[in-house]
C-alpha cells in the first residue's frame, strides 16, 4: 500500500481549494483543507503535512505573517500561493522562509510541477537520498512506495513514517528519540516499546529471516539504522 504525501491547502475561497484539492488528488496527494490562518495553524500542528499551500489573503491574519510561524512550528515544506504579484510582496514571503511562490490565477499542472519539486528537495534536504534499494527491498521515498522482490509492501502509516526516518539516511544510527519525536509528536511520554513493536512488524515485513535481521540494524540501547545493503552490516537482534 502506498503511503500518499499530505498537502495542506490555505486559502479562504472554496472554489480554490475544490480546484488545489481536485488537481491533487488526482495525482495521488492526500489533502487538508483550512480556510482561516487559526484553522490553518491547527491543521499544520495537527497532521503534519509534507507540504502546505498558503495563500496570503486570509481573513482573520495576514498570510506572510503566517509563513515564519509555519516555518518556526514545522518542518513542513510552504509554497506560497496568491494573487499577490508585486515583486516586494514575493521577496517578503522568500525572506520570511516560503520554499516557493506561486502567482494566481496559475495552471494546475505547473502547481504540481512546484509539489513535486518541493517533494525532491525535501528529500534530499540535508543530504538523504529519495529512494535506495537495499537487497530486493526497494524503497522510494518520493512516491511513497516499499517493494519486495517487486511485490508491494503493504505497511501502515506507523510503520512507513518509521521506515522512511531510516530510509532518509542509510547507514547512519537514527535515535529511539529522533525516531518517536517524528512519528508520535503530540505523545507525552515517549515509550520504547510502541518503536520495537513497530521495527519487529517491519522486519516482518521486508527480512528474509525476521530473526536475523540484515535491513534494520540495532544500536543496543541508541537506536536503528537500515544498512544500505543486505551485506551492510553485521545481523543485529532487538
Amino acid at each position: 500500500m502506498k503511503v500518499r504525501h499530505k498537502v495542506l491547502i490555505v486559502d479562504d475561497e472554496p472554489h480554490i481549494r475544490r480546484l488545489i484539492q481536485a488537481a491533487l488528488v488526482r495525482a495521488d496527494y492526500a489533502t487538508i483543507e483550512a480556510a482561516t490562518a487559526r484553522e490553518g495553524l491547527d491543521k499544520l500542528r495537527d497532521e503534519r503535512p509534507d507540504i502546505a499551500l498558503l495563500d496570503l489573503g486570509l481573513p482573520d491574519r495576514d498570510g506572510l505573517e503566517l509563513v515564519p510561524l509555519f516555518k518556526q512550528h514545522s518542518d513542513t515544506t510552504l509554497i506560497v500561493v496568491s494573487a499577490r504579484d508585486a515583486t516586494e510582496e514575493k521577496v517578503a514571503a522568500l525572506d520570511l522562509g516560503a520554499d516557493d511562490y506561486l502567482t494566481k490565477p496559475f495552471d494546475t499542472d505547473e502547481l504540481l510541477a512546484r509539489v513535486r519539486v518541493a517533494l525532491r528537495n525535501r528529500m534530499t534536504r540535508g543530504g538523504g537520498v529519495p529512494a535506495l534499494s537495499v537487497g530486493d527491498v526497494k524503497i522510494d521515498l518520493l512516491e511513497r512506495r516499499v517493494t519486495k522482490g517487486g511485490a508491494e509492501v503493504h505497511l501502515t502509516p506507523k510503520e512507513y513514517a518509521v521506515l522512511s526516518q531510516l530510509a532518509k539516511f542509510p547507514g547512519r544510527v537514527i535515535t529511539h528519540g529522533q525516531i518517536m519525536a517524528q512519528v508520535w509528536p503530540h505523545e507525552v511520554e515517549h515509550h520504547v516499546e510502541y518503536l520495537r513493536v513497530l521495527v519487529r512488524t517491519l522486519r516482518q515485513k521486508l527480512e528474509d529471516d525476521p530473526q536475523q535481521p540484515r535491513i534494520i540494524g540495532n544500536e543496543l540501547g541508541i537506536g536503528y539504522r537500515l544498512h544500505a545493503s543486505p551485506d551492510g552490516g553485521a545481523p543485529a537482534r532487538d
